[in-house]
């Protein structure tokens, strides 16, 4: 017998199992000019490589069993490689409710998940789910193609090269500045993706150095050019930046230097402090209320503070306190008079 053809008929014989097509004995055997015994043989061999105890496909449950109402072996069970109904259809939604693509990105992008990651027997009721937030889906005002941007500042970020980016700091006012930076990481976060640098200056003898000991924010789609400058930064591994803890400590991606808040919660539900501040530690419970702890980069928090009304107070610093007192007090100045 002809190795390579035996391969090729069975390899064939898997991937349409894979795509959830029935098998027929006597159909495939026509299909290859062999008797059905080689057919029978192959999906023996088919099964032994799915249970396989020496791969490494711990998570894959498929089979190969004869289904009697289709008269004709199908595949069954899920593979580890691919994802579960309940996964593709979470993993959409969310895709769905960030807005981080297009209409045309977010349309191509579902399209390859659910045929790249969905056995086929179920990527028509995964596409059901969906397609009705699919077409009302509302793209972002700024309509910018950043994938590309994305994939040559994660290169940069990799090769630890020194860039110059030209930013638009303010859109409506087309307000353009050119930065040297140290690009360390890449992050999305309501609605945009963003690029973690810390921005670097030449100081007197020429040389590039760095301006703050924290890192700047830049949202991806306002940047308008990347020129590499031909210099390499290097960073012990010790004190590699670490965009996981970055992200814990800041809210709205607004950079600053590291502060140390209490606050006072008596709202009813704690749980959405705790989620909302990663770095959050209640430190007691009273009649008074929740005292709370936490890590924050930067001067963003205020704008959370704020959206929980009386629900929360700050304690400390005095520094932020104050700031929370004179936004308050400016607030309640705009609600003097009736409006016009």
């Amino acid at each position: 017998m002809d190795r390579k053809s035996k391969n090729s008929r069975t390899l064939d014989m898997y991937v349409r199992l894979c795509e959830g097509k029935t098998l027929k004995k006597k159909e495939e055997a026509e299909r290859f000019g062999v008797d059905e015994r080689s057919i029978q043989r192959d999906l023996d061999d088919i099964r032994a490589f799915l249970h396989d105890p020496a791969s490494e496909r711990m998570t894959d449950t498929r089979d190969v069993v004869y289904d009697r109402l289709r008269e004709g072996y199908i595949m069954t069970g899920e593979g580890g490689s691919l994802m579960s109904n309940d996964e593709i259809l979470a993993v959409s939604k969310i895709l769905l409710e960030s807005r981080a693509f297009t209409k045309k990105e977010i349309s191509s992008v579902l399209d390859k998940l659910i045929a790249g990651c969905v056995p086929q027997q179920n990527r028509k009721l995964i596409a059901d789910l969906i397609s009705n937030e699919k077409y009302h889906y509302v793209e972002l005002r700024h309509k910018s193609d950043v994938n590309m941007l994305l994939w040559e500042l994660g290169e940069e970020i990799r090769e630890c090269s020194l860039i110059e980016i030209t930013y638009g700091k303010q859109v409506s006012a087309k307000q353009v500045v050119k930065r040297v930076v140290r690009p360390v990481a890449l992050i999305f976060s309501e609605y945009y993706f963003y690029l973690i640098a810390f921005i670097i200056e030449k100081g007197e003898d020429g040389k590039y150095q760095q301006k703050y000991n924290y890192p700047a924010v830049f949202r991806v789609d306002r940047i308008s050019g990347c020129r590499k400058l031909g210099e390499k930064f290097r960073i012990a591994y010790a004190n590699r930046f670490e965009e996981g803890e970055f992200r814990k400590r800041v809210q709205f991606m607004f950079p600053g230097e590291l502060l140390r808040i209490q606050i006072r919660y008596t709202g009813r539900n704690v749980e959405a402090v705790l989620d909302r501040l990663p770095t959050a530690q209640v430190l007691r419970e009273d009649e008074d209320g929740i005292v709370i702890k936490a890590e924050v980069f930067g001067k963003g928090i205020l704008m959370w503070l704020l959206s929980q009304g009386s629900a929360i107070e700050v304690l400390r610093p005095q520094s932020v306190r104050n700031e929370m007192k004179k936004i308050l007090l400016e607030m309640l100045e705009r609600y003097k008079d009736e409006a016009i």
